[in-house]
């Protein structure tokens, strides 16, 4: 066989080819099908003749879910609507069985024969099995991480009895805020399950700092800076789909440099952690604490407003006291 051979369209080498491919090949006109090859029999489970009978009904093979993609202008077959500039298109095939099969169509009109299409589909079914297979798996992996989270988050609540429910409640603002933002599925993901753990480094404290009913001194509150650390040394050893350790490490920086641990400033904040530092105070501020009890969301409003662009991002700010001007049905003015 030569090239030549192909241009010339020797018609013994081209039955060869489209006998003995392994892709459906049919060719349609207006009135129905006029050809199919071996392996669009194999893959339906009809025969030619029966396919290419004017009484053959071409979406009885198409999925009830995907016939949308196909024109209704004929009774027994129209090309498929392509997606525009791909020339391909996926649906579900049912044999004669009754088995379902994942094709990838394409299709092109014969320009010798005005109305005709050529449609080649190749069973992708071994494909699809794989990618559910795999979407399976990270469902379930991810419903294992949420569940290790959610232990982890207990324990460490289980210590502080005061603030039982404080990193589920931050989790909830954070998760809110970025959704406020517009920031994309995956991220508002990383900000909720950063925030249900930002306080894990506090596993470390000794329980009569962390229970203590009066104000901190000097080295206790020394001691309590260290937990954003501490978080980040037990969670760097795992492996998130998110920087899931450097959230917690940042959750106390300030965009002017006078946070902790590390005196980080804007430009060096990861996005989720600044998210995480508006989340955490507001929730804190609004909680009761041994030593005083719960701000007045105005007040609330007011500290942050007040801060915004010093020690916390503008954006979170706004989107953060929208969220509590409309939990606590407060009025614009409460920002001023």
């Amino acid at each position: 066989m030569t090239v030549e051979d192909l241009k010339n369209g020797n018609e013994e080498i081209v039955k060869a080819i489209i006998d003995n491919t392994r892709e459906g090949i049919y060719v349609v006109s207006p009135t129905g099908f006029e050809f199919v090859n071996p392996a669009f029999e194999k893959l339906t489970g009809y025969m030619k003749e029966e396919i290419c009978s004017k009484n053959f009904n071409f979406l009885r093979l198409v999925h009830p879910d995907d016939r949308h993609l196909f024109s209704s202008t004929t009774r027994s077959f129209s090309k498929p609507n392509l997606p525009g500039g791909t020339g391909l298109v996926e649906f579900r095939l049912v044999n004669l069985k009754g088995e379902v099969r994942y094709v990838e169509a394409s299709t092109s009109t014969l320009e010798t024969k005005p109305g005709y299409t050529l449609v080649i589909l190749r069973d992708i079914t071994s494909r699809k099995k794989t990618e559910k297979q795999l979407v399976d798996t990270l469902a379930m992996l991810r419903k294992t991480m949420q569940a290790t989270i959610e232990a982890i988050s207990l324990t460490i609540e289980s210590r502080d009895p005061y603030t039982a429910g404080h990193q589920r409640r931050v989790s909830d603002l954070a998760r809110s805020i970025a959704t406020k933002l517009a920031f994309p599925a995956e991220q508002i993901d990383e900000i909720r399950l950063a925030a249900q753990v930002h306080d894990l480094g506090k596993i470390s404290i000794p329980a009569e700092i962390l229970n203590k009913p009066g104000r901190l001194n000097a080295n206790e509150f020394e001691m309590i800076k260290e937990h954003p650390r501490v978080g980040y040394e037990i969670l760097k050893t795992i492996e998130f789909p998110w920087p899931v350790a450097d959230i917690v490490y940042q959750h106390h920086e300030r965009l002017d440099g006078s946070g902790y641990p590390l005196g980080l400033k804007d430009g060096q904040i990861h996005p989720m952690a600044k998210i995480l530092a508006v989340a955490d105070v507001v929730e804190a501020m609004l909680s009761h604490r041994p030593y005083r009890s719960a701000l007045a969301p105005e007040l609330v409003l007011q500290e942050i407003n007040t801060n915004a662009g010093t020690l916390f991002e503008p954006s979170a700010v706004r989107a953060c006291a929208d969220i509590i001007q409309e939990r606590y049905n407060l009025p614009s003015s409460s920002l001023s």
